[in-house]
């Protein structure tokens, strides 16, 4: 008689029971008519899995400081994004920018790192944040702004301003402890976030200097997480550039757990991976950027996720719209076609 084999490892649960997962919503289809079915039964889905985003309340938006800095004008602003949260950001235009509603503007959301906001808008107040902003070209937030787009840079929630001091959890990822609190009463910490970048667009729109049919987003690793999530999920934003974040998520959520409680929803990867979500963007033009030397996401799974959303944006008949940027770089903002990109389709 054959031994039956037993394991007791969770991690190999995990990798075994997900060995030939598809996702339920998996594109599969070749043509236009294959895309249109899918994209409104994925949509629906896509926002299910969100779950609720709280009642929408006055922003109440306050310019706390402005200063010139350098060619630029650089304000705070804090505005409320639900009942008891509010939303602290660094805004950045040119000194030139006329105020006659006809500029475009850029959501730069930051990564999972240690200084939230501060390093993609530039602030260098620190020799830490300055080698944090060189050791991913980081500052994208200045960078698009002193190339002629009113940008904002918000906190998300657990980072900078919003993180309840330098490690509120000892030895715990605070996006991890908060992801389980939310989940005690069914509120999804991404939801909330992806809310706040909501509040940003309804922000932006407010704006004398803003077209709000100009309205972009970008943002490296978990900054890309947001950026394909709150693109798929809110229409206004126009045109996107995703740095270093589409990848299976069997590869890096699975085997790798490189991922934390704010970048998830529950079932997400039931019916949907990344490359799904990204191409619910579609048809709004899109930039997806890979670095070769990436440590983080492997170039080979980013190159995986890319082809999944190329399949979809040529169903949609969109192929033109898809950009991509595979530069030999590491973990990082690569700028190389994001000026071009958003000066084309803002």
């Amino acid at each position: 008689m054959s031994k039956h084999t037993r394991n007791f490892s969770m991690r190999v649960y995990w990798e075994k029971i997900t060995e030939n997962h598809e996702p339920l919503l998996k594109f599969k289809g070749t043509v236009h008519a294959d895309w249109i079915a899918w994209q409104q039964e994925a949509a629906d889905k896509f926002r299910e899995l969100l779950g609720p985003f709280p009642p929408k309340v006055p922003l109440q938006a306050e310019v706390e400081s402005s200063v010139e800095d350098g060619d630029l004008i650089r304000e705070r602003v804090v505005f409320d994004s639900e009942e008891f949260m509010s939303v602290p950001c660094q805004v950045l235009r040119p000194k030139t920018m006329k105020p006659d509603k006809n500029n475009p503007a850029i959501i730069c959301s930051h990564g999972h790192g240690p200084f939230g906001k501060d390093p993609v808008a530039g602030v260098r107040s620190s020799r830490e944040h300055i080698a944090n902003m060189e050791q991913h070209n980081y500052n994208y937030g200045e960078q698009m702004a002193k190339a002629g787009f009113l940008t904002i840079s918000p906190d998300l929630r657990v980072f900078g301003e919003r993180r309840d001091g330098r490690d509120p959890f000892p030895g715990r990822d605070p996006c991890n402890v908060n992801y389980v609190k939310g989940t005690l009463l069914g509120i999804n910490t991404l939801t909330l976030n992806i809310w706040d970048m909501m509040c940003c667009v309804d922000y932006l729109e407010t704006r004398p200097e803003v077209d709000k049919d100009r309205i972009g987003m970008m943002g490296l690793s978990q900054g890309g997480t947001m950026t394909t999530f709150a693109t798929a999920a809110e229409p206004r934003i126009k045109a996107a550039d995703i740095i270093c974040y589409v990848n299976p998520w069997r590869r890096f959520g699975i085997e790798d757990a490189n991922f934390c409680g704010s970048q998830i929803v529950p079932g997400i990867y039931r019916y949907l991976d990344t490359d799904d979500i990204a191409g619910l963007i579609a048809p709004r033009p899109l930039l997806i950027e890979m670095g070769i030397y990436d440590n983080c996401f492997p170039i080979q799974d980013l190159l995986v996720g890319y082809e999944g959303v190329k399949r979809i944006y040529q169903a949609a008949g969109m192929a033109d719209k898809l950009w991509a940027d595979v530069h030999p770089g590491p973990h990082g903002f690569a700028g190389n076609k994001a000026f071009a990109f958003f000066r084309k389709y803002l």
